[in-house]
C-alpha cells in the first residue's frame, strides 16, 4: 500500500483536524504515516510552524489545511469519496 506522509506536531490543532478529514478519504486505498516534525532537526528546520504538511511520494499536496481538490488530482482518487 502507498504512504501519505503527514508532517505535523504534538497539539497541533490544524494538524489533528486534517489528519481527521483525511483518513476517510484514503482508507483501504493508502497508509498515512503522520510523522512528528519535533522529533528531527532537519524536519523542524523545514517545516517550522508551516505544519500540516501533506505530501505524497515527495509532491506537496497541501498545507496547513485539506485540499481535497489537490488530494483527488494528485492521488487519482475517484471523487465521490472526496
Amino acid at each position: 500500500m502507498k504512504t501519505i506522509d503527514v508532517y505535523s506536531r504534538q497539539g497541533c490543532h490544524l494538524c489533528e483536524i486534517l489528519v481527521e478529514e483525511l483518513l476517510p478519504l484514503v482508507q483501504g486505498r493508502f497508509r498515512i504515516v503522520v510523522h512528528d516534525i519535533d522529533t528531527r532537526e532537519d524536519w523542524r528546520r523545514e517545516y517550522g510552524t508551516r505544519v500540516p504538511v501533506v505530501e505524497y511520494d515527495g509532491e506537496l499536496i497541501c498545507q496547513y489545511h485539506l485540499d481535497r481538490q489537490a488530494l483527488t488530482r494528485i492521488l487519482g482518487l475517484d471523487e465521490s469519496h472526496t
